[in-house]
C-alpha cells in the first residue's frame, strides 16, 4: 500500500478566484524520495499544508500511512515528520533545547532515537549551546531536519528545504535523503531546483497547481520530443532576438551561457544556420546537439499546457 495518496485534491483561495491545487492526485510508494518540482506559486506549499493535516481541501481525499487527512489528523501528525519551507524553530533557544523540546513533545528523547540522527547531529554538536538563530542557513536546515525527525516519522514531508542555502550545503543535504531514505523513511520533497530532480526516484512536474508529468527523471527527459541544440555567440541578447524571430526556429531559451533551442524539421541545418548567423554579423558562434535536462521538458510541457 503506498505511504502517501493524493486523489482529486482541490484547493482555491478568495472565494474560488484563485486554484492553487487543481485535481492532484499521486501516490508515493512505502521508502520512496519523490519529488514535487516547480515553480513559487505552482502549489506545492498548498499540497504540503493539506498533507500536514494544517489546511482542508475544497474537494477530494488524501491520506498518509491509510490515514485520512481530516478524520484522522490527530494520528498523521504523530506519524510525519515536517519541515517548511521557513525556517521555524525557536531562535532565541539553543540548538540543544529545540532538539530537546521537539523530543519532548513527541513523548520521546534524543538518546531513544540518536542513531536516525546520528550523521546529522555530529554536526550540530560543536554549535549545540549556540542560539538557533545565529546559525547559519545549511547549520539553520540540519537543526530543523533533526527536529523533523526525532520522533522517527514513517513519512518525512520537506517543502523546499535547500531554498536560499549554499551549493554546497545543498549536497550535503540530499546526501542525507538518501541515508534516511535506506531506513525505510518515506520522503517527499519540493523544490524549484531543476537539478535536483535527478536526485529523486520519481517526479511531479507542477505548473498553476496542475500536474504535467509524473515519472522517473530518466523518463520524464525521454519524452522530450525535438532535437535540443545549444547556441552561443558574442551577443547573446541580439542572437535570442534573432532566433526567436526565425520562422523556422520552435523555441529559444536562455539557459547560462547558451540559448536552448529547437527547430522545425524541414531544410535549416546547424551548418545552414551557422552560416546565417554569421552573416548576420555574429562572431564566435558555437551550435551543439545536446541531451534535453528536466527543465528543458518542464518549460516544453509549460508550453503546451498554455496552448491548451
Amino acid at each position: 500500500m503506498a505511504d502517501v495518496t493524493l486523489n482529486n485534491i482541490v484547493k482555491t483561495y478568495n472565494k474560488g478566484e484563485v486554484k492553487a491545487v487543481n485535481n492532484v492526485s499521486f501516490e508515493i510508494n512505502k521508502g520512496e524520495l519523490f519529488g514535487l518540482i516547480g515553480a513559487d506559486g505552482s502549489g506545492k506549499t498548498s499540497i504540503f499544508r493539506i498533507l500536514t493535516t494544517l489546511l482542508l481541501p475544497d474537494s477530494g481525499t488524501a491520506s498518509i500511512n491509510g490515514f485520512d487527512v481530516i478524520k484522522d489528523y490527530k494520528t498523521i501528525r504523530k506519524n510525519i515528520g515536517y519541515m517548511p519551507g521557513k525556517f521555524s524553530l525557536y531562535q532565541d533557544l539553543s540548538v540543544q533545547e529545540n532538539l530537546d523540546f521537539f523530543a519532548t513533545i513527541f513523548n520521546t528523547t534524543v538518546k531513544e532515537n540518536y542513531n536516525l540522527i546520528k550523521d546529522i547531529y555530529i554536526q550540530l554538536e560543536p554549535f549545540k549551546t549556540r542560539k538557533a538563530g545565529k546559525l547559519s542557513g545549511g547549520m539553520k536546515q540540519k537543526l530543523a531536519l533533526c527536529c523533523a525527525l526525532i520522533h522517527r516519522p514513517t513519512v518525512l514531508l520537506l517543502d523546499e528545504p535547500t531554498t536560499g542555502v549554499d551549493v554546497v550545503s545543498r549536497k550535503e543535504f540530499w546526501e542525507i535523503l538518501k541515508g534516511l531514505k535506506q531506513q525505510g523513511i518515506t520522503i517527499l520533497v519540493s523544490t524549484p531546483y531543476m537539478d535536483e530532480a535527478n536526485l529523486c526516484e520519481r517526479i511531479a512536474l507542477l505548473q498553476n497547481g496542475s500536474i504535467m508529468s509524473i515519472d522517473r527523471p530518466n523518463n520524464t527527459v525521454k519524452q522530450f520530443p525535438d532535437t535540443l541544440f545549444a547556441m552561443r555567440a558574442n551577443d547573446m541578447g541580439r542572437l535570442q532576438n534573432v532566433l526567436r524571430s526565425n520562422k523556422q526556429i520552435k523555441s529559444c531559451f536562455s539557459f547560462g551561457d547558451f540559448h536552448h533551442v529547437t527547430m522545425d524539421s524541414g531544410e535549416l541545418t546547424m551548418d545552414n544556420l551557422e552560416k546565417q548567423l554569421i552573416e548576420s554579423g555574429f562572431q564566435n558562434v558555437i551550435i551543439k546537439e545536446i541531451t534535453p535536462t528536466v527543465e528543458d521538458c518542464f518549460i516544453y510541457l509549460m508550453g503546451n499546457a498554455m496552448e491548451n
